[in-house]
């Protein structure tokens, strides 16, 4: 309302509002609404101004009228929060007696209602008839889930005990690690704002799965756990439009909202939860607020003036984190204290009455509400903003306090409030000891009760289980197109791709299983074919006719479409292939993702995502399209990739290959089938893919191996010369590699042995491992690394050229036995032709020649002045600038 607004009729005005109340009471509230809504929009049809608000005051969501009763046993709940809260805590202090391992107490301190009312009433187990649910606990929160885990028998008080200290075995990680929990976490999260963005993508493709009858999702839930400092995360809001537009009913997600950052207020000046609500609601969400606990109900009730309501409106989380660090008296005066109205309220309440007023997140019955409204919404994502205190419990040794987010020590008397608030029955002269863990005697009927919950709602959470079949692994026979070559027909190893990919789909058993994921260049990758091949994935299927709906390979969208188009973003694409890299431990069905974008927009920009799949074990494909730093003509600086293919070698389960011809990429994707779909390793394979066209050889004989380990000769020299270069390369520059030989020959009378190297990643670290066990084993016979053992054979220098920067095929420098002379193309790209951009970056036809002749000089094969006569040739000069600085 206006403040310039005077009110000349409030007798009026009341009876409008008295109207109102008349029709909440008698026809509801939903009645309401949908009158006011109608007014509002009859309002704007006149040119009225209304603003939007997406705020609702600041109180609970459910009113007190509203609520059901809880279910569970309050008091026996309530022992068993103070047991798991013990023992989160005793976790991480005894792991800090003697160590520095760090860890968390505060974050579980303050969510553990929340994870409680879940994990006794709402969390399905992989038991279940409607299967299990997915949750992505909050990574800090890992103490808590331990805790529980050690009640229940999961975990032994040894494993709890090494908290934080793996290295030795029967230890636990920090945080949720799939890698190295396997059975244990489903997700891993703490790389904060990527749980929220993957928690969505798999509500998706949960739907997706479903829709395409892969799995019956109809029931399960995902529930994604997270902080409000979390939420300021791009990727924590990155997507949420995709949620309410594809209307995701099955997920949910939980902000614990104590209003602390790492440091310091998440909102100091403002209020999170509102924030958070504007930004929920106008995207479409559904929004519950579980802000205070049920002593609060009857004080709203007595607010006649509304002035409570208004101050708890006013006053900002800086105020609200103090007022919990503080005490009742505190309270009493700085908020309650402002208006008469409010100082009344509490006139016959204690100071510790008031301190007692608990927020809602720590209510039992609110938090369980809040979930019952969340899990029976239909057509819209739920998310729940339940406020709670950092450090909950902790009292003057954590509550509230700006240090919060950092304890993980307390002394003997911390120990002894702590034991005390939460009366856990552990004598001083224990405590003086150590710090021991609780477990109640396995008939204890808070053993029997957290074992009656669990059972009910279908078994363990957190748990992971692989109990998917192992897929069939196609004859290579199945892609003669790819290995018998394409004689004189051009195409490029993207389109190699997607030929292998179409072969893929009609394949009975494979097709249903392959998810082809695109960002939003399905065009420029030439994969339209696969629109009406098997349809674009949207829920509301196509409610319009396409304007290209006459043309062959028109857009075709499908409510069981196949192909993911996930538009211009990455990291969407990216977490839809690590849902389905993952679905054989989620959803018990191996799926075959193939991910292809344009491979400079790879792991700079999804990089954390990368590193996550890694830790997620998943299984699947990532093509890196348009790699290299001058395949791509015309593009320039920040669409020329030269370095991805180190970066995602840093993922220790991710294999990157570099294939150059059509055969290579055939063998290389049929060995990632079987050994991620057939014999279940925890690998991931990045492949880098061109656009540029040329013919591709069939396949010689007997080189599967060597494709797959990263080298294998592909032409040997017939010439008697007594000059001999070694040359490789991969990639487009490998057609390079192969003209340069073809010059040293028929210009130079130098024989040129070609050898291709798919990965020169792989037999790095083939070279490391082989150097380590030789260390360890010193009197064993030495071991020989794969490429040593092969270009041993030849007699050299090593000549290799490709098209990313210096350090990729430097790789291997150690393990080459004779000298190796690198060209690369280390510098910023450019727009340009192929042709310049080579002879820009020194990598072209020509440069390799002076390359491979300057270090046949080196070693006396030919003269020195054969280098001067061929750069004058062919219009080298010694004084051009270094690209790296251009």
């Amino acid at each position: 309302m206006s403040e310039q607004f005077i009110d000349q009729d409030p007798q009026g005005t009341q009876e409008w509002i008295d109207a109102l109340e008349a029709v909440v009471e008698f026809e509801g509230s939903d009645k309401a609404k949908h009158l006011i809504a109608h007014l509002i929009e009859k309002a704007r049809v006149h040119g009225i101004d209304i603003p939007y608000a997406a705020n609702t005051p600041y109180i609970n969501t459910i009113a007190p009228e509203n609520q059901v009763n809880y279910p569970g046993d309050l008091s026996m709940e309530q022992k068993i929060r103070a047991v798991l809260r013990w023992n989160a805590m005793a976790m991480v202090v005894r792991a800090n007696k003697t160590t520095s391992v760090g860890g968390h107490i505060a974050s579980y301190a303050s969510s553990c209602t929340l994870y409680e009312v879940g994990m006794n009433h709402f969390f399905k187990g992989p038991n279940h008839e409607q299967g299990q649910d997915m949750v992505f606990f909050q990574g800090h929160t890992a103490p808590g889930m331990y805790a529980r885990a050690f009640v229940e028998g999961r975990l032994t008080e040894d494993q709890l005990k090494n908290f934080r200290q793996e290295v030795n075995g029967n230890g636990l990680s920090s945080y949720p690690h799939p890698w190295l929990m396997p059975d244990f976490w489903q997700f891993p999260t703490v790389s904060m704002g990527l749980g929220p963005l993957m928690a969505i993508y798999q509500a998706r493709f949960m739907k997706y799965m479903d829709a395409r009858g892969l799995a019956k999702t109809e029931g399960r839930k995902v529930w994604a756990f997270l902080g409000d400092g979390e939420m300021d995360e791009p990727e924590s809001r990155g997507a949420i439009q995709l949620a309410k537009r594809e209307k995701l009913d099955n997920l949910i997600y939980v902000v614990n909202c104590n209003l602390q950052r790492l440091d310091g207020p998440v909102r100091g000046n403002d209020k999170i939860v509102q924030e958070l609500e504007g930004v929920f609601r106008g995207a479409g969400w559904n929004v519950i607020k579980v802000l205070w606990g049920s002593g609060w109900d009857a004080l709203l009730a007595k607010d006649t003036s509304g002035k409570l309501i208004e101050r708890m409106g006013e006053v900002v989380d800086g105020e609200y984190q103090a007022y919990k660090a503080k005490n009742g008296a505190y309270v009493r005066e700085h908020f309650f204290g402002k208006y008469p109205e409010t100082a009344a309220l509490v006139a016959d309440m204690t100071d510790d009455e008031i301190f007692r007023l608990t927020r809602g997140g720590h209510s039992p019955r609110k938090v369980y509400n809040a979930y019952k409204a969340a899990t029976e919404t239909k057509g819209q994502p739920t998310v729940i903003l339940a406020k709670t205190v950092k450090g909950y419990g902790m009292g003057e040794y954590g509550e509230a306090a700006m240090t919060a987010h950092q304890q993980k020590k307390l002394d003997i008397k911390g120990l002894k409030y702590f034991r005390d608030r939460f009366s856990i029955p552990i004598s001083d002269e224990q405590l003086e000891k150590e710090v021991p863990f609780y477990r109640p005697e396995s008939d204890a009927a808070m053993m029997d009760y957290i074992k009656e919950k669990r059972a009910a709602l279908g078994g363990d959470m957190p748990s992971r289980q692989d109990n998917a079949e192992p897929l069939p692994v196609p004859d290579l026979d199945a892609f003669k197109m790819l290995t018998e070559g394409t004689g004189d027909r051009e195409m490029s190893t993207t389109m190699a791709f997607v030929r292998l990919l179409s072969i893929l789909l009609r394949d009975k058993t494979l097709g249903p299983r392959c998810v082809p994921i695109i960002p939003d260049e399905a065009r420029t990758f030439g994969m339209e074919g696969l629109f009406r091949q098997v349809g674009i994935y949207d829920p509301a299927g196509q409610l319009y006719q396409p304007m290209d709906s006459e043309q062959l390979m028109w857009y075709k969208e499908s409510a069981n479409g196949q192909v993911l188009e996930e538009g211009i973003n990455e990291a969407g694409a990216m977490s839809s292939w690590v849902s389905a890299a993952t679905a054989y431990a989620n959803y018990g069905v191996s799926m075959i993702p193939f991910y292809i974008y344009y491979s400079m927009f790879g792991f700079q920009r999804i990089g954390d995502l990368a590193w996550a799949a890694g830790d997620s074990r998943a299984r699947g494909f990532l093509l890196g399209a348009t790699a290299g730093r001058t395949t791509l003509e015309g593009e320039g600086l920040q669409h020329q990739d030269g370095h991805n293919l180190i970066m995602f070698d840093a993922v220790p389960n991710c294999l990157s290959y570099d294939p150059t011809f059509a055969y290579e990429m055939a063998v290389i994707i049929r060995d990632g089938i079987k050994r991620m779909m057939h014999d279940k390793e925890d690998v991931y394979y990045y492949i880098t893919a061109m656009n540029e066209n040329y013919s591709h050889p069939a396949m010689p004989e007997g080189v599967e191996e060597g494709i797959i380990k990263g080298i294998y000769p592909f032409k040997k020299s017939d010439n008697k010369a007594k000059a001999r270069v070694q040359l490789m390369g991969s990639g487009t520059i490998f057609t390079e590699v192969i003209k340069a030989a073809e010059m040293l020959e028929s210009e130079w009378n130098v024989a040129a042995d070609i050898w291709a190297a798919p990965s020169f990643n792989l037999l790095r670290r083939d070279g490391i491992e082989v150097t380590r066990w030789n260390m360890l084993n010193p009197t064993a016979t030495p071991k020989v690394p794969y490429v040593t053992q092969v270009l041993s054979q030849v007699e050299g220098p090593f000549v290799a050229a490709t098209d990313y920067i210096r350090d990729y095929p430097n790789r291997i420098r150690e393990y080459v036995p004779g000298a190796f002379h690198v060209l690369g193309t280390d510098g910023f790209g450019r727009s340009d032709t192929r042709a310049q951009l080579r002879n820009f970056f020194e990598v072209d036809s020509v440069h390799i020649v002076v390359a491979s002749l300057k270090a046949l000089a080196d070693e006396g094969k030919v003269d020195v002045s054969v280098v001067t006569e061929a750069m004058k040739k062919y219009g080298i000069t010694g004084d051009r600038a270094f690209p790296l600085h251009v």
